[in-house]
């Protein structure tokens, strides 16, 4: 009996079962009538819109997340690790190249099996709700560009962890560690500049009565705003969404232009005053810091378990390895993963509460925030009640009736 294989299996299990009880909880709480806090977010016909966009997309989640798990088992019970492993291994390449193709392989198989599904989603269900603007150009362009970006980013990163580990032994966690702490901090500071503008055009926010708005908001805060944004946003979708991003002098705000054609100017101060209430209130800098202890903590369990046997009879492997073990161990950190996703999306919604209150207190009027949220849920077809286990599992930001109770209660 090998525990490994016990405590893997079952934290799959458990997983998806998990997602699909609080899935079908949330189909169950969809109400025929919005609450009568939020009857003016959506129109009659809007709101049967809506409820039929969150079946739909329920239902798709369930079936993607049941292939996938399908998928994981089949291939695992078959034997399919070890058989890759030998026909890698079969190549006569050095470890790290070893590692680089088995991981290679298995990610871009798995892209492959799921690719259908995110045609699907796109210009199917998107498509049928009136929210897809993305044409199979620009579909496959953005493929190709994530490949490239994973070949030559993720390549880079994963060579030199699995050189640490086959190299240094034990002690590797910590120079890993630090290795990926600081390419995160590098990403943060290029994303905005370099990666991001290869999938979005980025342009500065036009002279007028929007910028001159934002300029005396900010000026108001004490927020120096160098880069403010306009995303083409539209190119994909219909959805609205803005962001704050990026650190020191490549920081910036960027409002897609959905964003901005559904909104007044009032309320396009009050989404951006909520942006700035995540720098102001540290959120940002908070979020490295965790993500940093985060990536310290997995790699110090990485290191206890790359070395035990148990962990690769429970997957039939016939030799171990530096990089099979990283990829068996991604499966038996799934409990792990679980919790502390769940510990920051309560952190992250106590941060999305903590910018709304930034934002209306600084703001002319708090209803222009509360009136742009509604807009925004409105213009998503965002479910107004969601079930609050699927909220918990799921949310980093709270559902619209507790941020508005939340908004209106602090000002009151």
């Amino acid at each position: 009996m090998n525990p490994f294989f016990f405590i893997i299996l079952f934290a799959l299990l458990i997983e998806y079962a998990v997602s699909v009880v609080a899935n079908l909880l949330n189909l169950k709480s969809l109400k025929s009538d919005p609450p009568p806090a939020l009857e003016g977010v959506y129109q009659p016909e809007e709101y049967r819109k809506a409820q039929e966009y969150i079946r739909t997309n329920t239902r798709f989640d369930v079936v993607t997340d049941t292939f996938s798990l399908l998928v994981l088992l089949s291939f695992w019970f078959a034997g399919g690790f070890n058989y890759l492993d030998q026909v890698v291994r079969s190549w006569s390449f050095d470890p790290i190249v070893r590692g680089l193709l088995y991981i290679g392989i298995l990610m871009l198989g798995y892209s492959l099996l799921t690719l259908p599904f995110s045609i699907y989603h796109t210009f199917v269900i998107e498509e049928r709700f009136g929210f897809n603007r993305t044409t199979p150009r620009t579909f496959l362009l953005d493929r190709i560009k994530g490949l490239d970006l994973a070949a030559l980013l993720g390549a880079a990163l994963l060579s030199g962890i699995l050189a640490l580990f086959e190299h240094v032994g034990y002690q590797a966690w910590v120079y890993c560690w630090l290795a990926v702490a600081a390419f995160s901090l590098v990403m943060q500071y290029v994303t905005p500049t370099w990666i991001m503008p290869l999938f979005n055009k980025f342009t500065p926010l036009e002279s007028g009565e929007l910028k001159e708005a934002i300029l005396n908001y900010a000026r108001s805060v004490g927020f120096p705003v160098t880069n403010v944004f306009v995303i083409d946003g539209s190119r994909r979708s219909s959805k609205s969404n803005a962001f704050f991003t990026g650190f020191g002098r490549n920081k910036r705000i960027a409002l897609f232009d959905t964003l901005i054609k559904n909104h007044t100017v009032p309320e396009l101060i009050a989404v951006l005053a909520h942006e700035i209430g995540h720098y102001k209130k540290r959120h940002i800098l908070q979020g490295t810091i965790i993500n940093i202890l985060h990536t310290g903590l997995l790699f110090f369990v990485l290191s206890i378990f790359l070395g035990s046997p148990g962990l690769y009879d429970a997957f039939y492997m016939e030799q171990q390895s530096i990089y099979s073990g990283i990829v068996f161990f991604g499966l038996l950190y799934t409990p792990l993963e679980m919790v502390l996703s769940v510990i920051m999306h309560a952190l992250s919604r106590k941060n999305e509460y903590e910018a709304d209150r930034f934002a209306a207190e600084t703001i002319q009027h708090p209803q222009h925030l509360v009136e742009a949220l509604k807009k925004l849920h409105a213009g998503n077809l965002s479910n107004l009640m969601p079930h609050p286990f699927y909220v918990f599992l799921n949310y980093s930001h709270p559902p619209l009736l507790q941020r508005v109770r939340a908004i209106l209660r602090n000002q009151a």
